[in-house]
């Protein structure tokens, strides 16, 4: 199988293309996103998987799928999940088939949560980051304490940028426009818990592979002149950082080919050398207070990718 590696924020930039050409208005009344996924979509589950996902880590178990409602016959992707590991965001679109100036209008597609209560996660609740009879679609999504950032490409706007909401009285409201330095080319991030530290990926020059992590210091209130990670970094492509609440761990995407999973640790300040942690199509991890993984898992036969699920591997008691 030719190996690929699936880079979802390219949905956007070409979304951020075309935007300006679609006429149609956002739809007022938003469906059940279950109801546009194609009724012959089957559910792929861990028995037909071609290319299950496996921990290769002493710590970690073999991570499995989260139940239904969070997966579904859809694409489920780009989870985060909060520290307290309670609260879960994760981006949808019901047909990853559907080109993205379709999955503009569809009313669905676009970022969701779901809360778990006594164990079990709710059902999917749509956060809305646009007026209703505006376009937009959102995703990338990173939450710190109430505030959270995502990527857009929305109408008004030429391209794709990043933009800023706030958890105000149960929802997200007062999205402003938040994008950084332009030489920076700020792709997925991570702040850190402090809020002292911007992690992203970018293909800026300077770097040691198609995509690279590095490092912006908060300096009274300005993002710095990004650092390239060095060690961290490999003539792959190396993306879509997350740290530890603690600021111990840093764990990334890295391919080409299936994208797998790797992580580096701090010790007296500076990253180590990077180590695989789970592999087959595992990508874009979050970390719960536990320890325990959550990340995206492509489904893919003869290089066409059929959905995608939220996965989640337990960290195994010391």
């Amino acid at each position: 199988m030719k190996r690929i590696f699936l880079i979802s924020v390219s949905i956007f930039v070409s979304l951020a293309c075309a935007l300006e050409g679609v006429a149609q208005p956002t739809p007022t009344l938003i469906p059940d996103r279950e109801s546009l996924i194609p009724v012959d979509q089957g559910k792929i589950i861990p028995e037909t998987d071609i290319y299950p996902p496996k921990s290769v880590s002493e710590e970690y178990r073999d991570p499995v799928p989260l139940p239904y409602p969070v997966n579904t016959a859809g694409a489920e992707d780009s989870a985060f999940i909060m520290p307290n590991g309670n609260t879960l965001y994760v981006w949808f679109t019901p047909n990853v088939t559907t080109p993205v100036e379709k999955q503009v209008i569809d009313g669905v597609t676009g970022i969701y949560v779901f809360k778990k209560v006594d164990g079990q996660w709710g059902p999917a609740e749509r956060v809305m980051l646009q007026e209703p009879d505006k376009l937009s679609l959102d995703g990338c999504e990173f939450v710190l304490g109430d505030k959270m950032w995502f990527c857009a490409a929305r109408e008004g706007y030429t391209g794709l940028h990043w933009l800023t909401a706030e958890f105000i009285d149960g929802s997200w409201g007062n999205w402003q426009l938040a994008d950084f330095n332009s030489e920076y080319e700020v792709g997925e991030l991570h702040i850190t818990a402090d809020g002292q530290e911007l992690y992203f990926h970018s293909a800026r020059p300077g770097g040691q592979g198609s995509y690279d992590i590095w490092l912006s210091k908060n300096v009274a209130g300005e993002w710095g002149e990004p650092v390239n990670l060095g060690i961290v970094n490999s003539p792959n492509t190396d993306g879509w950082p997350f740290v530890s609440v603690d600021g111990s761990e840093l764990w990334f995407t890295r391919g080409p080919g299936a994208p797998e999973l790797w992580r580096s640790r701090r010790v007296n300040g500076e990253w180590g050398l990077p180590e695989q942690m789970f592999t087959h199509f595992a990508g874009e991890a979050s970390l719960d207070n536990e320890g325990n993984v959550y990340f995206t898992h492509h489904f893919y036969k003869d290089d066409v990718m059929l959905e995608a699920d939220i996965y989640v591997s337990h960290k195994i008691d010391p």
